[in-house]
């Protein structure tokens, strides 16, 4: 079945980095586009970053421009999530996804996703 693991979470202080690392298994990876997505509590499941099945096309929410960067490493069946200059604001359970649709590359949409990970904690203290 498929799995996607995701892992590098953790606490760390305002302005440092961490990375994502989701690792995939049971499907067809370079045939899916791939996303990372957000939740702090009490909200709702937010788009983060994604990235196409070539890895040509990228897209991002206006909140990490700049900042995050989504790459992808199709021997390894592996998206990442290079998270600079970390805020507060960035604390939530850090989730990949894996999107089949072959029309619509890179979807910031939660609806588009046909599996998601179990997440990984991002907590960034003040």
């Amino acid at each position: 079945q498929v799995q996607l693991v995701e892992s590098g979470g953790g606490l760390v202080q305002a302005g440092a980095s961490l990375r994502l690392s989701c690792a995939a298994s049971g499907l067809t990876f370079n045939v899916y586009s791939m996303g990372w997505f957000r939740q702090a509590p009490g909200k709702e499941r937010e788009f983060v970053a994604a990235i196409s099945w070539s890895g040509s096309n990228t897209n991002y929410a206006d909140s990490v421009k700049g900042r995050f960067t989504i790459s992808r490493d199709s021997a390894k069946d592996t998206v990442y999530l290079q998270m600079n200059s970390l805020k507060p604001e960035d604390t939530a359970v850090y989730f990949c996804a894996a999107d089949s649709n072959r029309f619509i590359a890179a979807s910031s949409r939660v609806g588009a996703y046909d599996y998601w990970g179990q997440g990984t904690q991002v907590t960034v203290s003040s």
